[in-house]
């Protein structure tokens, strides 16, 4: 794994991972190689579960599938999307699974950075790219969610937590 990717995979256990609950209904997004997962169950968050286009994922599928999957509404309260919104537009599907007051933890490039990314790439400096980024978004403009953190880093990835609304009460 290059230098710069194992860095930032630590860095998000920090930020991102420890301060989610033990009993928390989690949901990863583009899970990969699972590093996610392997670390969320070493340390006790049990109720994990990875999607992902390809195998090995627990749930394999397109995100925007969710209910042909087999998920219900509203059953998460964690949706992780490290490096995957960039790739797909999933926010809508990630906003109807979640549960009211749910977090979205997203990692994401500016898209203004791109070329950037591109050009660490090349050097072998981060992971490449393992699909086109035809979806960069500001996080700051994406709509429903509440954003409760939204942070630049390195001056060229996003990092936000998107809270779900709570409903208004009748």
């Amino acid at each position: 794994m290059p230098f710069l990717s194992e860095y930032a995979q630590r860095k998000k256990i920090e930020y991102f991972l420890k301060p989610i609950p033990p009993d928390a209904a989690i949901l990863e997004i583009g899970c990969g190689s699972k590093w996610v997962g392997e670390y969320l169950k070493s340390t006790g968050r049990l109720n994990y579960t990875g999607l992902d286009l390809v195998p090995p994922a627990d749930i394999v599928g397109d995100v925007n599938d969710w209910r042909r999957l087999g998920i219900a509404p509203e059953s998460f309260d964690v949706i992780i999307a490290f490096e995957v919104v960039e790739h797909v537009d999933c926010f809508q599907a990630c906003y109807d699974m979640l549960r009211p007051g749910g977090r979205m933890l997203i990692t994401t490039p500016l898209p203004s950075m791109d070329w950037a990314l591109r050009i660490m790439e090349a050097l072998g400096l981060n992971q490449k790219r393992t699909s086109p980024h035809n979806h960069l978004v500001r996080l700051a403009d994406v709509p429903g969610f509440e954003k409760t953190v939204l942070r630049t880093v390195g001056f060229l990835s996003q990092w936000a937590i998107l809270t779900k609304p709570q409903r208004a009460s009748a």
